[in-house]
């Protein structure tokens, strides 16, 4: 398994990387470094990762391309969205994995909240 990816946002058109956007992928860590003028970098830790889906659009396809996104517990960015990279199945199978193995290093779970915290079971007019 590789340790680290680092792949670029591309045009759509023939997958040429003239954006100014960096996707730095390690075992750790996600981080999207974007901007030229006003530089913005985001840091998503992968056990905060829950799933990742990967997206290919037909001219996505055609150039090699395809978009995964990162479905996670971050507040800030729930869903971080890697767009129009190489490699793209590559690069989610490695943030399943390191996101795995990042939360079995925490002992972290992934739990849904299935709104049961807001029902009144007793009848005692406040939530249980």
């Amino acid at each position: 398994m590789a340790t680290e990816f680092v792949e670029r946002k591309r045009w759509l058109f023939l997958g040429l990387p003239f954006t100014f956007t960096k996707y730095i992928i390690k075992e750790n860590v996600l981080t999207i470094d974007s901007g030229f003028f006003k530089k913005v970098e985001n840091d998503c830790y992968m056990y905060k990762i829950q799933d990742v889906e990967l997206n290919a659009s037909l001219m996505e396809r055609v150039f090699g391309l395809g978009t995964v996104i990162c479905y996670t517990g971050d507040t800030t960015h729930p869903k971080l969205l890697l767009v129009h990279i190489r490699n793209a199945r590559a690069v989610k199978d490695f943030i399943l994995e390191a996101s795995e193995t990042a939360r079995l290093k925490r002992r972290t779970i992934n739990t849904v909240d299935i709104g049961v915290g807001d029902m009144d079971l007793d009848g005692d007019g406040l939530p249980d």
